[in-house]
């Protein structure tokens, strides 16, 4: 049975619902796919790795090809970029590129727990600089039109939460749009649990909304995510590949896909990477979004082991149409 938080008053409501970015897995076209099955105010890209210079338009268009199509997906989806870097005034050119080009705002990474990431000062290891991250939000909000949203994305901080405050001040104070917080920290990863109650505080101090992300996968979760954290925003990523109606569940709106309603989201998933540009990388995605499947679905446990040894496109899509 569907649930319903119309008709029951105590009940949390989430405001707006974001489209996580995944590097590798959530691309434009897994982007097209979920936000066309409804409940989505907003995706982010996969991050754009700034380093020491200004990027060409290609390199927007290339990670987020809705730019062509007035910054939004076919369902009228905003996107918003992503930029991940830690030279202020080399981020605030960038982010003027984005906007200029059609990106719904701009979303600044300082939360990316990856190694190759972390070593080259990028993602979460800024979480240790509070003041860098003052330094980049503050360039990219001068830097971009005053209508333009800045958001940013953080963990609770690097081994632990001794810098947290130090943070959420630095963003406030550099005059950002919005906080999302992952509500773990570096070193825990994404083990579970997520620390929700952690932010309680900080929507108490931020002066701007936050968003909340972290092991929202059903509509009870995102209930309780609610509640612990206080917050009136979600961001899902994993959940979302787990459940791809997952938006339409948090919502109230729908029942959980049935498998025969996933298998043929895979079906039409597979038509879109097979004939698009990324045709060559569909069985590795293919394989991957079947490993997020299987927290939900036994039969994609089942699927995933007849596709693992497949390595060609052809194959794997006539695995699926049978």
């Amino acid at each position: 049975m569907t649930n319903t938080i119309e008709n029951a008053a105590h009940l949390k409501r989430v405001d707006q619902l974001i489209l996580a970015p995944m590097e590798g897995v959530m691309d434009h076209l897994m982007r097209e796919l979920l936000t066309g099955l409804g409940g989505y105010d907003l995706c982010v890209t996969e991050f754009i790795r700034v380093v020491d210079h200004g990027l060409p338009e290609r390199v927007f268009y290339r990670f987020a090809p809705e730019l062509h199509h007035g910054g939004k997906t076919t369902s009228g989806t905003p996107v918003r970029v992503q930029l991940l870097g830690q030279q202020p005034d080399v981020m605030a050119e960038n982010a003027v590129t984005a906007v200029s080009l059609g990106s719904a705002g701009i979303d600044l990474n300082f939360g990316c727990p990856a190694k190759t990431v972390n070593k080259s000062r990028g993602g979460a290891s800024l979480l240790k600089q509070p003041e860098l991250i003052f330094s980049i939000v503050d360039a990219v909000r001068r830097a971009v039109p005053s209508e333009q949203h800045v958001s940013a994305k953080i963990r609770l901080g690097w081994d632990d939460t001794s810098l947290l405050t130090e943070t959420i001040d630095a963003v406030n104070q550099a005059g950002a749009s919005s906080l999302v917080v992952h509500a773990r920290t570096k070193t825990q990863g994404y083990r579970p649990p997520a620390h929700w109650h952690e932010l309680a505080a900080i929507c108490a101090r931020a002066n701007m909304p936050v968003i909340a992300n972290g092991d929202v996968v059903d509509f009870d979760s995102a209930q309780r995510c609610l509640i612990a954290s206080q917050c009136q925003h979600i961001m899902v990523g994993r959940g979302a590949l787990a459940l791809p109606n997952l938006a339409q569940v948090i919502r109230g709106q729908q029942a959980p896909m049935t498998w025969s309603q996933v298998l043929a989201l895979l079906v039409k998933y597979s038509k879109y990477e097979v004939t698009g540009d990324k045709g060559k990388y569909y069985p590795n995605r293919i394989k991957q979004w079947l490993t997020h499947l299987r927290h939900r679905y036994s039969q994609a446990d089942c699927l995933f082991k007849k596709v693992r040894t497949l390595k060609r496109s052809d194959e794997i899509v006539a695995l699926l149409t049978r």
